[in-house]
């Protein structure tokens, strides 16, 4: 099968690519599965069909509130795929922020922070000099103090989470903010499963992977008997196998390279103008701010 939609039958596509069945492919089949796993968790990594952006709704129970963390496993589907198979929370790579909680996102008007903000959105009629005739720029400029009084009574939680822990803490008190059965909304990269998306299998790149890490164990295996001569002076060259295996491994991974290196928007973008000043870039709702 030339268009590969299953492990076995992209196994079974790398064997032929290798000279199956007219060459005897040193290797057993276990192995095959095992650097076919190797290819799948760098594709997953490095290639944008290999990820989703997803966005998950999580309801928060009394243990989470005592544990203070979220265990990522227990997160249900994604939201946005209906009655299709989607990324859960044991499908997680990064996790890319968390939406606001609390009182300003829940709109509580009896909550004191609430009411300070209130009184500063007021404020601003009076500060700014804000009225209809000022049209885009006064709405503008309302838009943006609203945000700095909204990050300041309600900042961004900053966020720890590692798929070796399940875990996502955030550095707030979830029994100050939060309540049972009160919902979460987490943004985050998760892998997609091939065995539910098919097409991933035959991905150009994932087919020459998996090709070459197939070659370098094939000549992994012969290499342990390249000192021996075989009757009529045939020795093996596994060494040779694996080596180009490894040329043609590292020039895959160099392509790969720039549609991966997944952005969980932790990373701090800056550059320096004309002048000799540099300048930080920090992403908002409402757009980006230099300062």
């Amino acid at each position: 099968m030339s268009n590969p939609n299953s492990r076995e039958t992209l196994i079974d596509y790398a064997l032929r690519r290798l000279g199956a069945p007219v060459v005897e492919i040193n290797v057993d089949y276990k192995q095959a599965e095992e650097r076919l796993d190797d290819a799948l968790e760098y594709f997953s990594e490095r290639h944008f069909d290999g990820v989703e952006r997803c966005i998950f709704a999580y309801q928060i129970t009394e243990d989470d509130i005592n544990n203070q963390y979220i265990p990522t496993s227990k997160i249900q589907k994604a939201m946005g795929f209906g009655d299709a198979p989607g990324p859960t929370g044991k499908d997680l790579l990064s996790i890319v922020r968390v939406f606001k909680f609390g009182a300003l996102a829940n709109q509580d008007m009896f909550d004191i922070r609430y009411q300070l903000a209130l009184t500063d959105y007021f404020g601003i009629n009076r500060g700014l000099g804000y009225s209809s005739s000022l049209g885009l720029a006064g709405y503008d400029s309302t838009m943006r103090y609203i945000s700095m009084v909204e990050q300041f009574f309600n900042p961004e939680h900053i966020i720890h989470f590692s798929k070796v822990t399940d875990r996502l803490i955030m550095d707030t008190d979830l029994a100050k903010d939060c309540s049972p059965g009160q919902y979460v909304v987490i943004e985050g990269y998760a892998t997609l499963n091939p065995n539910n998306y098919p097409k991933i299998f035959n991905d150009r790149y994932l087919k020459e992977y998996v090709t070459a890490l197939i070659k370098r164990q094939w000549g992994a295996n012969l290499s342990k008997f390249d000192s021996i001569q075989l009757p009529g002076g045939v020795s093996f060259n596994g060494n040779q196998l694996f080596e180009q295996a490894t040329t043609e491994i590292d020039k895959l991974e160099e392509e790969m390279s720039p549609f991966g290196f997944i952005n969980d928007g932790t990373e701090e973008t800056t550059f320096v103008d004309e002048d000799g000043t540099r300048w930080y870039n920090e992403n908002h709702d409402d757009g980006n701010l230099l300062w």
